[in-house]
């Protein structure tokens, strides 16, 4: 019984984490030229309603984000994937700046906010001898859609109006999520969970999200978990201005999400498999070194095959952030209050995102060339790493 209802559950995440991808940066940026025409805005105009419009979603979400440990997870999901579904609607109905900033809030509180974190907090209190495996497994999700979302969107746009697109994605939301979470997991009861050492469970500390907020440690690690989403989110959202920059070709960007994908979710297989040996709190460290050389590439490589590199050294350090982001904080401060514990560090990074989103336009407007914008997250990603390794070995949980 365990073992399919353990299949279920992972099948449900990846499916989540999919879906998710319609609220997620690298997905929204595939609109931000025909957007920009359509409203006549510049790249910092447009980054400021992303970075707002994101930062709104952000602050809403610490408190919708923690009804997921109160209410049952079928419903919670059901609720969420009619708010989706409602968003992507909303968005092909874009015709102001008002129109843009609300279809952004909604896009970014719904896709990236509510469907990842339903799908990786319902694993997180599941499992936990194999929660790196099956939390590896279900954000394979995200990178099938990062590998073929791209180009499908990109070849779409030739045949298609982006509003006609974003219409048919509220139908397939509307139809394909209420079915397959209905299969999956309307019987899932969190009293029935992996089964485990619950001894050792019981002797954890179960930290409440004020205690959470009281420790130095938390903020250390939110300082290197924060990283990859501000400093990717702005390559995403952006990739029209990296591309022009560099001299590549219209495809390339699309093409290097390709080698991203890839390399995401081969890290993600390793990850898992390394997390349940030598647990999340060990690997850390290692989460951002691949995000430090990406910008290194950035900076020194112009060429049209760097643009393959640095997309695959992002592609590495997602892999790793995408398990860690959730299997670190299970570990330190146990799965009681996981689900509040997950909304705070979920809003933190989307509000990491819309800082990425601002700081990037801003930067553009004011003239910087992107090897300089590299120069800064190259800053920003060395201290967190400093401070990270200085910490290291005080990452373990306490116990009761």
């Amino acid at each position: 019984m365990f073992k399919n209802l353990s299949i279920k559950v992972i099948i449900f995440g990846f499916i989540f984490t999919f879906f998710s991808s319609f609220g997620q940066s690298f997905f929204l940026g595939l609109f931000n030229s025909s957007i920009r025409d359509a409203l006549s805005i510049t790249q910092g105009q447009f980054g400021s309603i992303y970075a707002s419009a994101t930062l709104l979603s952000s602050f809403l979400f610490i408190w919708v984000g923690k009804k997921i440990d109160d209410i049952n997870i079928f419903k919670f999901a059901f609720l969420v994937t009619l708010i989706l579904s409602f968003s992507c609607y909303f968005f092909s109905k874009i015709s102001s700046i008002s129109f843009l900033f609300i279809a952004i809030f909604f896009m970014r509180f719904s896709g990236q906010g509510l469907m990842s974190h339903t799908a990786t907090t319902t694993i997180s209190r599941y499992f936990t001898k194999s929660r790196g495996k099956a939390l590896s497994t279900s954000w394979f999700g995200l990178s099938t859609a990062e590998f073929i979302l791209p180009v499908l969107i990109v070849y779409m746009l030739t045949i298609t109006s982006w509003q006609n697109i974003w219409i048919y994605i509220s139908i397939l939301v509307l139809i394909f999520l209420p079915i397959t979470s209905y299969f999956l997991i309307r019987k899932l009861d969190f009293n029935s969970r992996e089964e485990t050492n619950q001894k050792e469970l019981r002797d954890i500390k179960q930290w409440k999200r004020i205690e959470v907020l009281k420790d130095y440690r938390f903020y250390i690690i939110c300082l290197n978990m924060l990283a990859m989403p501000w400093i990717a989110t702005g390559v995403f959202v952006f990739q029209s201005f990296i591309t022009e920059s560099k001299q590549w070709g219209i495809f390339t960007i699309a093409q290097s999400f390709m080698v991203y994908s890839t390399l995401s979710v081969l890290t993600l297989i390793i990850s898992g498999f390394l997390i349940d040996k030598f647990t999340s709190r060990k690997l850390l460290i290692f989460m951002n070194l691949p995000l430090l050389l990406s910008v290194l590439v950035l900076i020194f490589l112009d060429s049209l095959y760097s643009a393959y590199i640095f997309l695959g050294l992002i592609g590495i350090s997602n892999g790793l952030a995408n398990v860690l982001g959730s299997s670190t904080w299970a570990e330190i401060y146990g799965v009681r209050f996981i689900g509040s514990i997950k909304a705070l560090t979920t809003s933190l990074m989307v509000f990491s995102t819309a800082f990425g989103t601002a700081l990037f336009g801003f930067l553009i407007d004011i003239g910087f060339h992107i090897e300089q914008i590299a120069m800064v997250s190259f800053i920003y990603i060395s201290i967190s790493i400093i401070l990270l390794f200085f910490i290291r070995n005080r990452l373990n949980p306490k116990y009761i």
